[in-house]
C-alpha cells in the first residue's frame, strides 16, 4: 500500500487572491500572453491602467484598476482551474521551443484557455501533466513543501536486484547531486527464462522532481531507461486517459485535495455542490488507488 499524501495544511499559503499584483501578473492571468509578453506590450505602449498609457510594468494593481490592452478592457479573471492531460512521447513542455519540435500547447485542444503546465516533462517522457490557467497555483503544486508524490512507471534495459532498489529509499547522490527518498520496486517478479540484460518493468516514486531525476538514478544503479510513463502527480492519476486526450478536474476535487484554506486563498470557488465525503475516479481519498493501465511493449 503506498504512503498517504502528506496533507495540504503542512504546505506554506500562497498569496491570498484579490492582493494587488505586478500589471504583468495581472495580464497572464487573465490569460492573454505569458508575464514576460506583457511587459514586452507594456514596452510597446499597448497597455493602459486608469487611463495612462503604462512606461514600466513596475507598478502593482488591484481589482478597482481599470486594465486596457489595445483599447479594450481586460477580461474578466477565471477562477484558477486545473487540467489532467495525457502527454505524448515526442512533445517539449514548454510554449515556444527554439529548436523549432512540436510543443504540448500546439496540440492542445481549441476550447481550452490558455493554460500553463504544473511541472515539466521531457521531450521522451509521456503519461501524466497536470494543467492549470492559474499561475499561483501551479506554483503552490510545484512546491517540494507540498510533498505531493509522483509516480511513474518505467521500462529499463539491463538487470537490478530489490535490495539495490531498496537502498534508494534513503536518497543518493550522484556526480555531487543529492537525491532524495525515492521509492522503487519491480513491477513483475523477474523472468527466469529471459537472458540477463533484457527490459524490465519498474514502479518509481519521488517527490522533488529534479530535472531527468529518474533516469539518472536508474543509470546509476546500471539501467538504460527506454520508456518513462508519469501514472500520477500527487492524489491526481492518469489512469485510462487516451494519450492527447484532456480531462478537467472539477473544482469541488480541487479544493478537496488542496484544502479549504489554501484554495479560498487562491480563489478557487465551487459552484457544483461540494460533498467531500465522495470518492472520484481519478483522485483516491485514501488507501490503495486504482491500479494505472499497463502499457504494452
Amino acid at each position: 500500500m503506498p504512503k498517504p499524501q502528506r496533507p495540504p495544511h503542512r504546505t506554506p499559503p500562497p498569496a491570498t487572491a484579490g492582493e494587488p499584483m505586478r500589471i504583468a501578473k495581472a495580464l497572464a492571468r487573465a490569460g492573454l500572453c505569458s508575464r514576460r509578453e506583457a511587459e514586452r506590450w507594456i514596452a510597446e505602449g499597448r497597455v493602459r491602467v486608469n487611463g495612462k498609457v503604462l512606461a514600466s510594468p513596475a507598478l502593482d494593481v488591484s481589482a478597482k484598476d481599470r486594465i486596457e490592452v489595445d483599447g479594450e478592457a481586460l477580461p474578466q479573471v477565471e477562477p484558477p482551474r486545473l487540467w489532467r492531460y495525457h502527454k505524448p512521447k515526442g512533445l517539449v513542455t514548454t510554449h515556444k521551443d527554439p529548436q523549432g519540435r512540436e510543443t504540448v500547447f500546439d496540440k492542445l485542444p481549441g476550447h481550452l484557455p490558455r493554460v500553463i503546465s504544473v511541472g515539466r516533462l521531457d521531450v521522451n517522457t509521456e503519461g501524466l501533466l497536470l494543467l492549470t490557467n492559474d499561475g499561483a497555483l501551479a506554483r503552490h503544486l510545484e512546491l517540494p513543501a507540498t510533498g505531493w508524490m509522483r509516480r511513474y512507471r518505467v521500462r529499463a534495459h539491463g538487470s537490478v536486484t530489490q535490495e539495490a532498489l531498496d537502498k534508494l529509499k534513503d536518497g543518493v547522490e550522484i556526480d555531487g547531486v543529492r537525491y532524495g527518498p525515492i521509492e522503487a520496486a519491480l513491477d513483475k517478479p523477474p523472468d527466469r527464462d529471459k537472458p540477463q540484460g533484457s527490459n524490465l518493468w519498474l514502479k518509481i516514486g519521488l517527490r522533488e522532481g529534479k530535472n531527468r531525476e529518474v533516469k539518472k538514478i536508474l543509470e546509476h544503479l546500471g539501467l538504460a531507461v527506454n520508456r518513462l510513463i508519469r501514472v500520477s502527480f500527487g492524489p491526481f492519476q492518469l489512469l485510462d486517459l487516451p494519450p492527447g486526450e484532456v480531462d478537467a478536474v472539477k473544482r469541488r476535487v480541487l479544493i478537496e485535495q488542496v484544502g479549504a484554506r489554501t484554495a479560498a486563498a487562491l480563489g478557487i470557488t465551487d459552484e457544483e455542490g461540494f460533498n467531500p465525503q465522495r470518492r472520484r475516479p481519478g483522485v483516491p481519498r485514501g488507501g490503495k488507488p486504482k491500479p494505472a493501465p499497463k502499457a504494452e511493449g
